[in-house]
């Protein structure tokens, strides 16, 4: 099964997305693409302002799993193509963190699998945010499902 980088140092810059995008504008046999982009959001947690999260990975365990994820996508759904990048590092509010990009020939197949890519991964792969509130004080972030 063949591993694919999907870490990212620091934030996902609005160049590397729109790179992403642009690779898959010749192919003429897509007939739909999907983004996700998730965001750090300043959230507010009793009273404290979130101002970044700080991602890590246990990433042997991660790249594996995320293989296996693609794997399983690729033959569910029918895609042409699918990307998954997600941020290690002090990412601030408002910038980007995880990006999943997936191409298919009809429209009803992305829209299925980005739902499915972003919910898995978000809640089975080893990836932990330590939420960095404003007054520098931290907590472990934990996924609301």
């Amino acid at each position: 099964m063949k591993k694919k980088t999907v870490f990212i140092e620091g934030a996902i810059s609005p160049s590397f997305i729109s790179d992403s995008i642009a690779k898959h504008q010749s192919k003429h046999t897509i007939g739909g693409h999907n983004i996700f982009l998730g965001q750090v959001r300043a959230d507010e947690v009793e009273g404290k302002t979130v101002a970044a999260i700080d991602f890590t990975a246990y990433e042997d365990m991660a790249l594996e799993q995320i293989a296996e994820i693609r794997e399983k996508a690729f033959k569910t759904f029918n895609l042409t193509c699918m990307h998954i990048y997600h941020s290690l590092g002090k990412i601030k509010a408002g910038e980007i963190c995880f990006f999943v990009f997936v191409s298919a020939k009809h429209s009803k197949e992305v829209y299925a699998a980005t739902e499915y890519l972003v919910n898995i991964i978000k809640n089975k792969v080893p990836i932990f945010g330590k939420e960095i509130f404003e007054d520098n004080t931290h907590q472990w972030k934990t996924n609301i499902k």
